[in-house]
């Protein structure tokens, strides 16, 4: 009787994962035909290109962080400039700037040494200050850890032309920087986290932001009130992006993707940060994060397989592990390479089942935890994502 329930259990979950696998190409095969709407926008308006002013928050000097910064200065744009927002004047990512100012002299920048964040969201409090001291009206808000082609402002910058459009944000792919654990956090990113976003663009748009490219115009910012009324939210960059599509405006998913760097971690480091995203999703889209729990695959075939070998049905459950092995296969592939165009993918496809073990297990952790840590900061989270944070000189910043 229980192995019969335990088979139905891994039916379903099976079913349900094959059904989100195809839902998933077929986002991949739209989001592919973003890429050519880009492009050809890009040459429209290739000579009516506005200045624009890309935000970056900065905290230490992160792994490769001169790569990724310098990658914003190289970009083959009209007129742009770069404003970082750093804490204190002694961060150590600023003689890494001050180095790059030197290096494209062509290039506007300015530093803003802004203190300790006020708000409980401390990236919020830097695009706060940043949009309030920024010459034009595309703001282009960015991670520190995120790397871009040359053609990156090109692409992504067209679209906020269209008064309708208030936002504008980027599907991205992982890059290891060396380790086991660092390509394991990267191949999610890659795929289990793309999968994601292409099958909720196929369904229903896209009505939010990711946080390593939001492209916003100084109109739609401030029209939910600027970066202030998301300052007590875990997922900045989700509810940014949500707050202006509930205002009335468009959120566009920009065909070009952009790299979002793992930096060398161990297990623990890992385990951290990837358990304060999924809580991060789960406070924000309780019924959504509680849905995805049905979108992975392979536990559900180890399920079928302990199922059926206490039923005495093992051909039947070595049957139903090897089909969940082969679409965890077959989305790292489509989604990880093709769609996201990772080439680690290629070498991940045979291995990637256990990647989608390990972010299911991710995905339980998520509901025995309510606090979380990101760098110097412990946070508390609350209902409907908000959070309290404890700074590590031990003052508590709470909501409102």
């Amino acid at each position: 009787m229980i192995a019969n329930l335990l088979l139905v259990i891994a039916l379903v979950g099976i079913l349900s994962s094959t059904i989100v696998l195809v839902l998933a190409i077929l986002g991949a095969i739209k989001f592919r035909g973003y890429g050519q709407r880009d492009r050809a926008a890009a040459e429209k308006a290739a000579s009516i290109l506005p200045p624009v002013s890309v935000l970056k928050p900065v905290h230490g000097a992160e792994v490769q962080l001169k790569k990724n910064l310098e990658s914003f200065f190289r970009q083959d744009y009209p007129k742009f400039e770069i404003l970082f927002a750093a804490d204190e004047a002694d961060d150590a990512a600023l003689p890494i700037i001050e180095e790059l100012r030197a290096k494209y002299p062509n290039v506007s920048c300015r530093v803003l040494i802004l203190g300790q964040p006020k708000w409980p969201n401390a990236p919020n409090w830097c695009f706060h200050h940043l949009t309030a001291a920024a010459a034009y009206d595309i703001l282009v808000t960015s991670d520190s850890d995120v790397e871009v082609e040359p053609n990156y402002l090109r692409e992504v910058v067209p679209p906020m032309l269209n008064p309708k459009v208030g936002a504008l944000t980027c599907v991205f792919r992982g890059q290891s920087t060396g380790g086991f654990w660092s390509s394991l956090d990267a191949i999610g990113m890659s795929v289990e986290f793309t999968a994601g976003v292409l099958v909720s663009d196929l369904l229903d748009g896209t009505h939010y932001g990711l946080g390593p490219t939001i492209l916003v115009r100084k109109d739609s910012i401030g029209k939910i009130g600027g970066y202030e009324a998301c300052r007590e939210y875990l997922s900045n960059d989700y509810v940014v992006g949500n707050f202006i599509y509930k205002a009335g405006y468009d959120v566009v998913l920009s065909g070009h993707v952009v790299d979002h760097v793992a930096p060398v971690l161990n297990f623990h480091q890992m385990w951290e940060r990837q358990l304060r995203w999924a809580m991060g999703t789960r406070y924000s889209r309780p019924m959504g994060h509680l849905g995805s729990g049905l979108t992975f695959s392979v536990p559900y075939g180890i399920l079928a397989l302990v199922a059926c070998l206490a039923s005495g049905r093992p051909v039947l459950g070595l049957s139903l592990l090897a089909a969940t092995l082969l679409n965890r296969m077959i989305e790292c592939w489509v989604i990880g390479w093709w769609a996201a165009r990772d080439k680690a993918a290629k070498r991940w496809v045979l291995f990637y089942p256990l990647r989608d073990v390990y972010g299911f297990v991710i995905w339980a952790a998520s509901y025995m935890k309510q606090k979380s840590h990101w760098r110097d900061n412990n946070y508390v989270l609350l209902k409907g994502g908000r959070l309290v944070a404890r700074r590590a000189n031990g003052e508590v910043i709470n909501p409102n």
